[in-house]
C-alpha cells in the first residue's frame, strides 16, 4: 500500500466531544494505541482520554482517574497524557492520571478503572513500559524512574469512581539524565532502556531495577522518541533532524538517517518488520526500509511522503507571548502514530508543534 501510494487521509472530528472545552477544540494528541480492530484510544495535552470507534465514528471520553493524595504531591502545571501502554496479555492499559505525576491503570477490554499509582514522581510522567503482565515502569520529567506492581487482586471489577491506590515498589533517579523522555523494555536482555533529553541512553537491569550503564548520543538536539524492532535487535532514536539506529548490545550507532527536510523535529517512531515509520513536527509521515537502507519509493518519482493536512488552532493564553511568533502553528506535528494489527490502517495524531497554540489533529490513513 505504501509503495503504491494507496493510503488516503480520513480526518477524525474531535471538536464537539466535550462541550466544556473552550471553543470545543482539544489540545494536541500525544499518544495512541489500537485496542481492537475497531477501537483506538488516545491521550491529549488537555488531559482527555478518548476512545474512537472506527466503524461508528463515535468518540467517547474515558473517565480520568485521580488519587487521594494531598495537593502538595501534585504538580502545579498539568501537561496532559503522554503515554499509553498495554500489557503483553492485553488485559490492562496503563496511562496518565488526572495529576500529571501519577499513573492510572484500566482493565481491558472494558476500560473499567483498576488503580491510580501515586507518590513516585514530582513532575510529569513522560513514558511507561510493561515488563510483564503485572510489573510496570514509569519515567518522569524529574529524571526519576519507578517500578510498580499491579496485582491480580486489584483487577476485580470496580464501579467508577471506586478503584484502588498503589504505591511504587521502588523509585530511583536516572543518574546522568536530565529529563527522562522515553522508555522501552528489551526482554532479550531483560533490560529497561531510557532516553533522556540531554542526549543520553541509559540501561537498567530489570531484575534488580538498577542502572548499569549510560551512553551519549552523537546527535544532541531534541532526542524525544525511542522505539525498537519487534525482535529487539535494533533501537531507533528520533532527534531534531535525524533518526539514529542503535545496536542494543553496545549502544553504538549503526547508522544515522537524514530526514531529507529542513528541521522537521521527529516526534514519533515505530517499527513494523524492517519498515521504520517516522512522524515529524512538520506533518510529514516518512517510511524507511532499514534492510535496504533507503526510503520507500512510490510509483511517482521520489520517496513516499504522507503529508498531514493542517489543523485548526487557537492561541493558548497561558503560553509565553514570545512563542506566538512561531510561523508553523497550523502544521500538524505527528506526535503519535500506530498501525492496526493487519498493518493496512495507520492512525496518526498530534497538533501544532508550538506550545503557544492549541488544537488537535487526528486521521486514519487507509
Amino acid at each position: 500500500m505504501i509503495q503504491n501510494q494507496l493510503f488516503k487521509e480520513n480526518r477524525l472530528n474531535l471538536k464537539n466531544v466535550n462541550k466544556i472545552l473552550i471553543l470545543g477544540i482539544y489540545f494536541q494528541v500525544f499518544c495512541s494505541k489500537w485496542l481492537t480492530n475497531d477501537q483506538i484510544v488516545m491521550g491529549t495535552k488537555c488531559n482527555q482520554l478518548l476512545l474512537y470507534n472506527v466503524s461508528s465514528q463515535k468518540v467517547d471520553n474515558i473517565p480520568i482517574l485521580s488519587g487521594p493524595s494531598c495537593e502538595a504531591h501534585h504538580v502545579s502545571d498539568q501537561c496532559g497524557i503522554h503515554a499509553l501502554e498495554v500489557n503483553p496479555s492485553k488485559t490492562l492499559m496503563a496511562t496518565g492520571a488526572q495529576n500529571s505525576n501519577e499513573i492510572a491503570v484500566y482493565n481491558l477490554p472494558t476500560l473499567d478503572p483498576v488503580c491510580v499509582g501515586e507518590n513516585a514522581h514530582l513532575d510529569w510522567v513522560f513514558d511507561l513500559s510493561w515488563l510483564d503482565d503485572q510489573f510496570l515502569v514509569s519515567a518522569s520529567r524529574d529524571k526519576s524512574m519507578a517500578i510498580w506492581r499491579v496485582d491480580e487482586s486489584l483487577c476485580c471489577p470496580h464501579d467508577f469512581p471506586t478503584y484502588s491506590t498503589i504505591k511504587p515498589l521502588c523509585v530511583k533517579d536516572c543518574v546522568g539524565a536530565d529529563k527522562v523522555r522515553a522508555l522501552l523494555f528489551n526482554p532479550n536482555y531483560f533490560e529497561i532502556v531510557a532516553l533522556s533529553l540531554n542526549a543520553k541512553i541509559h540501561v537498567w537491569d530489570a531484575t534488580i531495577f538498577k542502572q548499569v550503564m549510560s551512553q551519549e548520543l552523537e546527535i544532541v538536539n531534541e532526542n524525544v522518541c525511542l522505539t525498537k524492532t519487534e525482535n529487539c535487535s535494533m533501537y531507533a532514536v528520533g532527534s531534531k533532524s535525524h533518526v539514529t539506529l542503535i545496536d542494543p548490545r553496545t549502544l553504538q550507532s549503526i547508522s544515522k538517517i537524514d530526514t531529507r527536510k529542513s528541521g522537521p523535529n521527529i516526534r514519533s517512531l515505530s517499527f513494523r518488520g524492517a519498515l521504520l515509520t517516522i512522524g515529524t513536527g512538520t506533518g510529514d509521515i516518512l517510511f524507511y526500509d532499514v534492510n535496504a537502507g533507503r526510503y520507500i519509493e512510490g510509483n511517482e518519482e521520489g520517496p513516499v511522503d504522507l503529508k498531514c493536512s493542517k489543523c485548526a488552532v487557537t492561541f493558548d493564553e497561558s503560553a509565553p507571548l514570545l512563542l506566538a511568533s512561531d510561523n508553523s502553528q497550523s502544521d500538524s506535528a505527528v506526535y503519535t502514530h500506530c498501525y492496526d494489527w493487519s498493518g493496512t490502517r495507520l492512525f496518526a495524531a498530534g497538533g501544532p508543534l508550538s506550545a503557544a497554540y492549541k488544537g488537535c489533529y487526528a486521521s486514519l490513513w487507509c
